[in-house]
């Protein structure tokens, strides 16, 4: 397994393509998250052992929250199944499919369904399964698993798109990235529409309501669950949190450490089916509880591993992960794991076996940056360190690991050399002045490597002093490489966030949300409701737009919709995907995101948001609040079927990181606020 393991790093290391790309996923990664975590309500560190506390509380008392769950859902009008294992949840989804006389199953982005091997048995079946996620849909078109958790084609660049896209879609070859990406929303479409069963994944559920969360941010999340008329939702037992606060925190970290945002596009809450007075949505909606070895897990000394919120910082931080890439980590047979990086050397072990992926915990230099950047404070290094040791059993076909001869002949050698301080001292010296012979990149002896260890690993050039000489003998002064003393640098200052509890009494909300709107490619106009219907009428016309999708117009301030269809405006109620643009209210708005909050209800189609390439929200200037708390708790929030906060316009970034507009979902929001409403 091992050789098979390094055939696939010295493989991933000759890439070109994948290092390029590598590096471009960590740099940008990186830098976004360190900007968004300044905007934090409080301190990082508090919140994440706030997070590490709430997720640790949940594990330990899953089977209470589970049965509390199950029960509030079930309360709902949701049908929720159990699956003890892969096979059973496999057979659930193929038993719901065939009962429903299923064709087309259409799927938003879900790591579960990835693990239980999904995809290939519904097809076996004679289904037609779809990836609708740009970097799921490219990687299926490739024959490929998903190489991220959070980006599943980071892999590729934009000219291996583009020939996938011209053999498999039959369009001409292109590398620009904006006509790639409306080339799949004109062809995933038709998908959304004619699907018989929605099947999704789930960021989060909440114990004490039964509710699911989705968190996306190309508007697929919402299509799938909102369109077909089944809808399927794949949640491993351990994706829960006790409270509507305990998700409003997640939600404060998932999208900062996953992607840079403050808040995903499309944060969707799902407590239900379409109620008998809505116009859309599913009719049935399916919760299928996956435990396939999570349990057995939980009991383990790799339990913490289950805190996972899936967010992919570590991978983003990983050394290792960054040179490598996802599909590197293997099993013996060459399969890719379905979690791959830091997280990944450990889940793998620990649900599918020690034996299977033990080996992925070597592909770590333990230099805890995946520590550092996990939003719920596991342990990393100390998890992969278990793993390596070995004494992890977990599966029936794990078997007792003896250590090599060799390695033991090692340890005893080092333990007798490092027992004694002048036997380690010249070893150091021995291995410091070996060490420029054999690395490639010693500029002392220039030789040719003959070892192979430059070839994934660089070995720096050892000082030729050891420290603590250099101590005695007075050198007190550091140089940096280039010769450059440090004094001069600043250390790293951690500047504190504008906290929530500290806004200023009569603060500007209406002020926070525009800017916060607009800084995420969203429109804001302040204007009276008397001014309204023009300026809406103005900006239809600026667009080229005659006819809209429109909520009931008992939704909508009083006289709105009459007034525009005095002006020639078309406005319709029922669905069509051939019109333009969408005119919807908001319930409420959160300031600090600038975030929209679309319930479902009587007369509020939630395709009008959606479908659209243009989206126009009406929202009154008192029902801005400050932050998601507030609004979790908002009586229309909790009564809904289901709730969009949605911030800004659709949005990807799956081909070469690059942020493109408009992707399943609108390409355009603006909100027109109401003063004085």
């Amino acid at each position: 397994m091992v050789n098979t393991f390094r055939k696939h790093i010295q493989e991933s290391l000759m890439n070109e393509n994948l290092q390029i790309a590598l590096d471009a996923n960590a740099e940008r990664r990186i830098t976004a998250r360190e900007q968004a975590l300044n905007s934090l309500s409080e301190p990082w560190q508090i919140l994440r052992q706030r997070a590490h506390n709430v997720r640790l509380q949940t594990i330990n008392n899953l089977d209470e929250y589970l049965d509390q769950f199950t029960n509030q859902a079930k309360n709902n009008g949701m049908i929720v199944h159990w699956a003890a294992d892969a096979g059973q949840a496999v057979q659930t989804i193929l038993d719901i499919a065939r009962e429903k006389r299923a064709k087309l199953i259409a799927k938003s982005k879900t790591m579960v369904s990835e693990e239980i091997g999904l995809n290939n048995s519904l097809e076996a079946a004679g289904f037609q399964v779809v990836e609708t996620d740009l970097g799921e849909y490219i990687i299926q078109l490739r024959g490929e698993s998903p190489s991220h958790i959070i980006t599943p084609a980071v892999h590729l660049r934009r000219e291996e798109v583009g020939v996938t896209f011209q053999e498999k879609l039959g369009i001409p070859f292109t590398t620009d990235i904006h006509t790639m990406t409306a080339a799949a929303r004109e062809r995933l479409r038709r998908t959304f529409i004619e699907a018989d069963i929605g099947l999704s994944g789930v960021n989060f559920g909440v114990a004490e309501s039964g509710t699911i969360c989705l968190v996306t941010n190309e508007g697929n999340g919402r299509l799938v669950t909102t369109l077909p008329p089944v809808h399927i939702a794949l949640m491993g037992i351990e994706r829960l949190v006790p409270t509507m606060e305990d998700l409003a925190l997640m939600l404060e970290l998932l999208p900062r450490s996953a992607t840079g945002q403050k808040i995903t596009v499309y944060t969707n809450l799902i407590n239900a089916p379409r109620q008998p007075h809505e116009p859309d949505g599913p009719q049935e909606r399916h919760i299928i509880l996956v435990d396939n070895g999570r349990q057995v897990m939980r009991e383990s000394p790799l339990a913490e591993a289950l805190l996972c919120i899936r967010c992919g910082a570590c991978l983003n931080a990983c050394p290792v992960f960054a040179e490598i890439g996802g599909h590197a980590y293997v099993n013996d047979q060459g399969e890719s794991s379905t979690y791959p990086g830091p997280i990944g050397s450990i889940v793998s072990p620990g649900l599918f076996g020690q034996t299977e992926f033990g080996h992925l915990a070597r592909a770590s230099s333990l230099c805890a940056a995946c520590k550092d950047a996990c939003p719920v404070d596991i342990d990393l290094p100390k998890l992969l360190l278990r793993v390596r040791a070995g004494g992890v059993t977990l599966h029936t076909k794990d078997v007792e690991r003896k250590v090599p001869l060799s390695v033991n002949i090692g340890l005893r050698f080092y333990t007798w050399v490092a027992s004694k301080s002048s036997r380690f001292t010249l070893a150091l010296k021995l291995v410091g002045y070996l060490s420029r012979i054999v690395a490639p990149r010693s500029d002392w002896l220039r030789l040719p490597s003959f070892t192979g260890w430059g070839y994934s690993k660089d070995l720096p050039r050892p000082a030729r002093q050891p420290f603590r000489e250099r101590w005695a003998r007075g050198i007190d002064e550091i140089s940096s490489p280039n010769g450059i003393q440090d004094n001069n640098i600043e250390p790293f200052k951690m500047t504190e966030s504008k906290r929530s509890s500290d806004l200023r009494d009569g603060e500007d909300l209406i002020q926070r949300f525009a800017e916060e709107l607009v800084a995420l490619d969203g429109y804001f106009t302040l204007c009276t409701i008397e001014d309204l219907p023009q300026l809406v009428f103005d900006e239809l016309q600026n667009q080229g737009i005659s006819s809209v999708l429109s909520w009931e117009k008992n939704q909508l301030p009083h006289g709105f919709i009459d007034s525009l269809r005095s002006k020639g405006i078309k406005v319709s109620e029922e669905f069509n995907d051939q019109v333009k643009a969408g005119i919807s209210g908001a319930q409420a708005a959160i300031a600090e995101t600038g975030t929209l909050v679309l319930p479902s209800g009587k007369g509020r189609a939630q395709f009008v948001s959606l479908t659209p390439e243009v989206h126009i929200a009406v929202l009154r200037a008192s029902d801005i609040f400050q932050n998601i708390t507030q609004v979790l708790h908002l009586p229309e929030v909790r009564q809904a079927s289901a709730t969009a906060l949605i911030s800004g316009p659709s949005r990807t970034a799956d081909i070469e990181m690059t942020l493109t507009l408009g992707v399943h979902g609108p390409r355009k929001v603006h909100v027109f606020c109401l003063e004085g409403e």
